[in-house]
């Protein structure tokens, strides 16, 4: 575990949450263009200085992206995926000021494991 890891680790419930977002990332990453985003958002929600508000915002949008039923099924070839980068997207401009350089950090440290 990196140092960057080491700073967004908690012992909350949200664990489930937490292996559901790896499990999809590992199967999906190769295939969809905001693998970085995903990531960074994930490190940015469980960052234990990110404010209670960004927090939820971004939980919300993780749990969009691992629902198993979307408005656009990941399993459609090029459309499938466009609805949880256009929710992602939305939650980080929301939340983009809260966004730090560790955070994508971590999430390309992440990447490039994966």
């Amino acid at each position: 575990m990196t140092h960057a890891q080491s700073a967004f680790e908690q012992d909350d419930s949200d664990s489930s949450l937490r292996r559901t977002v790896w499990r999809k990332a590992r199967r999906v990453a190769a295939r969809v263009p905001f693998a970085e985003d995903l990531l960074a958002a994930y490190y940015c929600a469980f960052d234990r200085d990110t404010p209670l508000k960004v927090k939820g915002t971004l939980i919300g949008a993780l749990a969009y992206f691992v629902l198993p039923l979307d408005v656009m099924p990941d399993i459609m070839p090029v459309l499938g995926f466009t609805d949880d980068a256009a929710v992602l997207a939305a939650a980080i401009k929301l939340v983009a000021s809260h966004m730090q350089p560790r955070h994508r950090d971590a999430a390309r440290d992440a990447l490039a494991r994966l």
